[in-house]
């Protein structure tokens, strides 16, 4: 009788410590999840809060860059909370949420190309840019970016068809909703990795192009120096962007290897250490780098995030 009620005590006290475990790991998350939307959300409000922002193409690519990040923050942060919650979702309910959040994450690869190329145009081609670098023209680039990462969707929801999911008995899921547990077979896996192989190498080919096309334009006597410069900054940065984001598509086959080494325990603090740092770190980057990089947005944003007290330049807000 004794080695029953403490049996009952053991699993009681071990329930509660994975509780409290799930508890902390959401508040722990949650927190700097709030702060980067809310510096995200402000941002995209600054980028809209004057004509300059909204009639200049490095601009807009930002705030669908930003646009993006956030979306896909918020995602990713609601997928995280509904499986510390240990919710088990259906198949269609799990698929929409990940559709729309790779839907997401393909753009901000593609923008930060775009991005890059726009700044190789207006060190190289200074005078033809004006031309080149329209609204127009970036509204298209945008729509562009929006329909080719719809077609890889559209592509993945094909595939996840083949899955004969009428010789099931329920539509409930057996496991937690994620990424890889919509990959429901060999054809699927197989497009996922190529298909990120493909864009990564693309991305980083057309960005280092960018990149080491300007520090050639910038040994040219007709070239502004100090523009070369700030470009070859700009795009070094979007490199380190693009990694950045890389490290995310890689954040579950990292933790899927360290499940089998780590003690519960430290696997789900470093899980959760892993996924403030990786996946919504990353996201509000673009907002610290532009927002107090950029001489025009960084006192509208400033005055934005400080509520209205912090008055902008008068020289910069015009």
């Amino acid at each position: 009788m004794s080695d029953t009620s403490g049996s009952q005590t053991n699993i009681t006290d071990g329930q509660q410590v994975q509780l409290l475990e799930r508890v902390t790991g959401a508040v722990v998350t949650t927190l700097p999840c709030c702060v980067f939307l809310f510096i995200n959300v402000t941002m995209l409000f600054t980028l809209r809060s004057k004509p300059v922002f909204c009639e200049t193409s490095r601009y807009v690519l930002l705030y669908n860059l930003l646009f993006a990040d956030t979306v896909q923050m918020a995602l990713g942060h609601l997928l995280y909370l509904i499986s510390a919650s240990r919710l088990i979702l259906t198949y269609p309910v799990c698929g929409f949420l990940n559709f729309l959040a790779n839907l997401t994450s393909e753009i901000s690869p593609l923008t930060l190309v775009v991005m890059s190329l726009e700044r190789y145009v207006a060190v190289c081609y200074p005078l033809r840019h004006t031309t080149i670098i329209t609204i127009r023209n970036t509204g298209v680039a945008i729509v562009v970016i929006w329909a080719f990462s719809s077609l890889n969707v559209l592509t993945r929801i094909l595939l996840l068809l083949e899955f004969p999911f009428k010789d099931l008995e329920s539509l409930q899921m057996k496991d937690f909703c994620s990424d890889v547990a919509m990959v429901l077979g060999p054809r699927s896996n197989d497009y996922d990795r190529a298909f990120i192989c493909v864009l990564f190498v693309s991305a980083g080919v057309a960005i280092s192009f960018s990149y080491f096309g300007v520090i050639i334009a910038a040994r040219s006597a007709s070239t502004d120096k100090a523009s070369a410069r700030k470009a070859c900054n700009t795009l070094l940065l979007h490199l380190v962007q693009l990694c950045l984001i890389l490290s995310t598509t890689m954040f579950t086959s990292l933790l899927m290897a360290l499940s089998g080494i780590l003690t519960r325990l430290v696997f789900v603090r470093f899980y959760v250490f892993l996924y403030v740092c990786v996946s919504l770190f990353p996201r509000c980057l673009s907002s610290l780098i532009y927002g107090f990089r950029d001489q025009t947005i960084r006192p509208v944003l400033m005055h934005h995030l400080c509520c209205g007290f912090l008055k902008p330049a008068v020289s910069n807000s015009k």
